[in-house]
């Protein structure tokens, strides 16, 4: 297995992205062709899938990067492995990678979000090295 970062919008993206998205959220999410290349073109967001020897996408991430006065901060989002291939590495090889690739983006933290519902997502993110934060985290939909 190996990590590719998505570099370029090829057409075959769109559904891959989607199926996996649709493992990960709740309702029927699809992202567009604009969306994908917004992510591919931001030099701030890292669109990474881990990839097999055949080339079967088995999973995805993203990693966002930002500046605060509290230094430089990564963010780990939309973690998904595809059904068949949980329980084999995929998602711990995913986020060691993004761990390293923040390292090595000069991050001085890295973060991520999990529902607690997602118990395998959250033991594997202590397992990797990941602290649980005793703090709420809010949101407000803009769109």
């Amino acid at each position: 297995m190996r990590i590719e970062e998505i570099t370029s919008y090829h057409p075959e993206l769109l559904p891959t992205i989607n199926k996996f998205l649709n493992l990960l959220v709740d309702n029927n999410y699809l992202i567009t062709k604009q969306q994908v290349e917004a992510i591919i073109s931001d030099t701030n967001s890292h669109l990474f899938f881990a990839v097999d020897e055949k080339g079967v996408q088995l999973g995805m991430l993203t990693v966002g990067f930002y500046h605060a006065p509290t230094g430089k901060k990564a963010w780990i989002e939309d973690v998904v492995v595809g059904e068949k291939y949980r329980g084999h590495g995929v998602g711990e090889s995913l986020t060691n990678f993004a761990i390293r690739f923040a390292k090595d983006q000069q991050a001085d933290l890295v973060m991520l979000t999990s529902k607690p519902s997602r118990i395998s997502a959250n033991n594997l993110y202590r397992k990797v090295g990941f602290e649980q934060r005793k703090t709420n985290v809010y949101r407000i939909v803009l769109t």
